[in-house]
């Protein structure tokens, strides 16, 4: 794995103890089920990094030794396809436990698309701390189902729904990542490219950028900058994602 060939990690709690305590990813992350004295003893199996842009930390097909907890920034995951085509299959954010829901080797590779911190764990490190903290077990098993749900939900983003459906569910679900305790969240950051969309929603570039157009044309979104939406009107985005609107 590329990870493993990077700079030197930080281990332990001289350095790790006082980086949960502070991390802003804590409550929306599996962190948050510890108390301060187990937060201790996680921070002490794990690997603090610091990743630039484009670098992949995760290789489908190499052995799963490791668990990463994403912190800060965004990655982007996916699946190789034999041409040697990427399918992306979805985008980790602040509070992703990756790694879960695999066997011994990794079923998708992950790579970082703007600065990205993350925690890593070794996997018998992390086996070995669940069984002397059931709320930790508890919660990463609850984030294995949420990962399996997640690929469910993606089937029938691009299974049943048309390109319209299909973006609105896209800007309602950056939302959701953006703020997982509001349903209110009205701006959103897209660090990932127009073609990075397009293929994680089975769609054309061009197809993306005439259906954005089209919501802000219709004052549903507003677009202040590439990178930034402001959801103008959510409601009527929800019933579009639900399949309400598909007809008007």
């Amino acid at each position: 794995m590329i990870v493993s060939r990077a700079r030197p990690l930080v281990v332990g709690d001289a350095f790790g103890h006082a980086a949960c305590a502070e991390c802003d990813a804590r409550t929306v992350s599996v962190c948050d089920a510890l108390d301060t004295a187990d937060l201790s003893r996680l921070a002490a199996v794990a690997a603090q990094r610091s990743l630039e842009k484009g670098r992949v930390f995760i290789e489908e097909g190499e052995k799963a030794a490791d668990f990463f907890n994403i912190t800060a920034g965004t990655v982007k995951l996916f699946k190789l396809l034999p041409d040697g085509r990427q399918q992306i299959t979805g985008f980790a954010g602040p509070g992703y436990f990756l790694g879960l829901a695999v066997g011994e080797t990794y079923a998708f590779s992950a790579e970082a698309i703007e600065p990205v911190r993350l925690c890593r764990f070794s996997r018998p490190r992390l086996y070995a701390l669940m069984h002397d903290l059931p709320a930790l077990e508890a919660r990463l098993l609850q984030t294995a189902c949420n990962e399996l749900v997640t690929a469910q939900e993606q089937m029938l983003l691009l299974g049943r729904k048309t390109a319209r459906e299909r973006v609105a569910s896209f800007l309602l679900l950056r939302a959701a990542a953006a703020a997982p305790c509001s349903h209110r969240q009205t701006e959103i950051r897209l660090p990932m490219t127009r073609a990075e969309i397009a293929d994680y929603l089975g769609l054309t570039i061009e197809t993306i950028s005439r259906v954005l157009s089209r919501f802000r044309a219709d004052k549903r979104i507003d677009l202040p900058t590439p990178d930034r939406v402001i959801l103008t009107d959510r409601p009527w985005l929800e019933d579009l994602a639900a399949g309400n609107l598909e007809h008007v």
